[in-house]
């Protein structure tokens, strides 16, 4: 896996202008049944990737924060959300709430998130390869292959499937 996820920034740096092509064809002309094909898609890849072996999004990246998620985990932390965020976040140029580090303050050795119960709304939808209208945040999914292997054979098998 550790091969897999060092190669990974490559295999999609070669592939960006490829995919990014098929992604402007498809926001133009999405076929109708494109919310199925992801769902398929992305169950059928996460039947055969545990995020376990990888959590590269957790070690690369970091979350946005909403307002609701400061507030969902300060109370998982018994904190005030004012408290939680200036012990962990900070507010970025777009200014949105993100972790103060990567990788994840929250991400164990063991690759388990220690807020798993409560944790983003960002990390519990990631990589939004089932996210309706899957079309709208390519430029997002142009980014998200280069960091999870799932979300890289999701794009070439959707690729292979929609001509």
């Amino acid at each position: 896996m550790q091969d897999l996820i060092k190669n990974l920034p490559k295999q999609a740096n070669d592939k960006h202008n490829e995919n990014k092509k098929f992604f402007t064809k498809l926001k133009k002309k999405a076929p109708k049944n494109l919310d199925y094909i992801m769902q398929e898609l992305h169950d059928d890849e996460f039947k055969k990737t545990d995020c376990l072996e990888c959590a590269n999004c957790c070690k690369t990246t970091g979350p946005l924060f909403t307002d609701k998620d400061v507030d969902r985990i300060a109370k998982f932390f018994r904190l005030k959300p004012q408290q939680f965020i200036s012990q962990y976040l900070r507010i970025d140029e777009e200014n949105d709430y993100v972790l103060q580090s990567v990788p994840c303050t929250f991400l164990g050795a063991d690759n388990y998130c220690s807020i798993y119960e409560v944790r983003p709304k960002a990390c519990r939808e990631f990589p939004h390869t089932d996210r309706k209208k899957f079309q709208q945040i390519s430029n997002l999914t142009l980014k998200n292959v280069a960091i999870c292997p799932a979300a890289f054979n999701i794009v070439e098998e959707m690729k292979n499937r929609i001509k």
